[in-house]
């Protein structure tokens, strides 16, 4: 086996061991012992590329950092068909400029809370996230310096593909950003994201932002539904940058784009 397949396979195997147990401010419960035994390597392969244990848990908490599990780097699936379903089932609310912008808030009534409930869920999550605050307890030094540009790129990645996520909708639905504003959809999905991993961190000790559901018609919504915290905070996010676009003259041609792109695998666009 080779030092670069080594290296591969120990730091799959402590990542998949952090996903089980939970990272905290240290890897102090995380055995180097029991990684090489998980990963299937040599001792002394093992040893040949990290002569000292806290060699290889800087590496990890650098790999961690960098956001490349799946659950992270992929869209979330379930959302995104919450999202497609949303808008075909209310096609008749293109035609008017207001239930346009209503609409936006019906996508989010069903995707936030999908988009929540991964990221409650995902023990690839919960470790990416509990990951800043073991990056904010590092000393000033080269690991707190990596593990920081790690973090910095994979967070610039995620957003991108969030803020074009969002973009890619508002063309949808004829819509574009409040031009009072003077902002963008990477800050759009700036907060959106913050939004989220608040309610994700602050939901363990407040059973209400996962339970709590209120029957409303708010955001401009003409029919009343169940909505629950994450879906109102998103979508009033949303619907406060977001407006329908003045020189767009709908048709049922549009429309008729619509209901094609959403049901021919066209979107979302990658």
């Amino acid at each position: 086996m080779s030092d670069a397949e080594t290296e591969q396979r120990m730091l799959r195997a402590a990542i998949d061991m952090v996903n089980r147990s939970g990272l905290t401010v240290s890897l102090d419960h995380i055995s180097f012992e029991d990684i090489i035994r998980d990963a299937g390597v040599a001792r002394s392969a093992v040893y040949r590329r990290w002569p000292y244990k806290d060699l290889f848990f800087s590496d990890l908490l650098k790999e961690l950092a960098r956001g490349s599990s799946p659950a992270i780097a992929n869209d979330n699936r379930a959302a995104i068909e919450a999202v497609r379903s949303a808008i075909l089932e209310r096609l008749d609310w293109l035609g008017d400029p207001d239930l346009r912008r209503a609409l936006v808030a019906e996508v989010l009534r069903r995707g936030a809370l999908e988009e929540f409930t991964v990221f409650r869920d995902s023990p690839e999550w919960r470790t990416y996230l509990a990951l800043h605050a073991t990056f904010r307890s590092l000393p000033d030094g080269e690991l707190r310096r990596e593990m920081g540009g790690a973090l910095a790129e994979s967070e610039q990645g995620l957003i991108a593909r969030l803020a074009g996520a969002y973009e890619q909708a508002a063309s949808l639905l004829g819509l574009r950003l409040r031009p009072e504003l003077n902002s963008s959809f990477a800050a759009l999905a700036r907060l959106s994201s913050a939004t989220i991993r608040g309610l994700v961190i602050m939901a363990p000790s407040n059973e209400a932002i996962s339970d709590q559901r209120v029957w409303a018609t708010p955001f401009g919504t003409p029919e009343p539904a169940e909505w629950s915290e994450p879906a109102l905070g998103m979508a009033g996010l949303a619907v406060s940058f977001l407006e329908p676009d003045p020189e767009i003259e709908w048709d049922e041609r549009r429309t008729e784009t619509v209901r094609h792109t959403l049901t021919s695998g066209e979107w979302p666009a990658t």
